[in-house]
């Protein structure tokens, strides 16, 4: 998980450090397996060798028969990846890449936490609900970080996300304590990084600014944690919807 977390920061850096054209070539990088480390293809290639490990570790998860889905999703984020190289970098395929990255690590972190008993486990709505709508938000922010799309759809989304977001929390805070803190944590950080991001990438200087790097990384980061921190409390109140009393009457989270 956290491994996949750092491939979704890496291409964050990638990204906001304008390295994406810094590797012409694929699978090689500049025709080599280790090319010269320098300027942006320190960027590229850290993340190409984070998209291998993955990529591996993802195999394995499917090898123990735990889950084959994240690895299907990080061979098409690299084919994807591979393809907008090749074809200089098209943004649609630039944003697709985006997409499988943020369902590779929504399927990582579901495999990690489903039940192995589903007996008796429903759908909690609310939950799934902010999962989607936070995994729109981090799509949006890919749409503009690579120019896609303006700031206002995001900004708009943010405030629906976070409405959506206190939807699924207020109502499983009582039994879910710490998966539905997690959650509200993460998704008040997100907003911090997001206000943040834009208004270190307005100032008027030469960009990229490392400051304006930190804060747009750091919102890529966080925006998938919430996403999956959102997954986690959807699994939890599936398998754990009510909950347990103990001696005196006292509700244990």
């Amino acid at each position: 998980m956290l491994m996949t977390l750092l491939l979704v920061t890496a291409g964050a850096l990638v990204t906001s450090n304008d390295a994406a054209g810094a590797i012409p070539d694929w699978p090689l990088s500049w025709g080599r397996l280790v090319p010269p480390l320098e300027g942006g293809i320190v960027y590229a290639y850290a993340h190409r060798v984070l998209a291998a490990t993955v990529l591996v570790l993802t195999l394995a998860l499917g090898l123990t028969r735990i889950s084959w889905l994240p690895f299907i999703f990080v061979l098409a984020q690299a084919i994807v990846g591979g393809l907008a190289t090749l074809l200089v970098l098209p943004k649609a395929a630039v944003l697709i890449h985006a997409c499988l990255a943020q369902l590779a690590f929504g399927a990582v972190v579901y495999a990690g936490y489903q039940s192995r008993d589903r007996e008796g486990a429903f759908l909690p709505i609310p939950q799934i609900t902010a999962a989607v709508a936070l995994f729109a938000q981090t799509i949006l922010g890919a749409a503009v970080r690579h120019d896609l799309i303006g700031p206002i759809p995001h900004i708009a989304g943010a405030i629906v996300a976070t409405l959506i977001v206190l939807w699924a929390v207020v109502p499983a805070m009582l039994d879910h304590m710490r998966e539905a803190g997690a959650l509200l944590g993460l998704t008040a950080f997100q907003i911090f990084l997001g206000l943040g991001a834009y208004f270190t990438r307005s100032v008027p200087s030469p960009q990229p600014e490392p400051m304006m790097i930190g804060f747009t990384a750091a919102h890529v980061a966080v925006g998938s944690m919430a996403f999956g921190a959102a997954i986690v409390l959807a699994l939890s109140v599936s398998r754990r919807p009510h909950s347990h009393n103990v001696s005196g009457g006292m509700a244990v989270a």
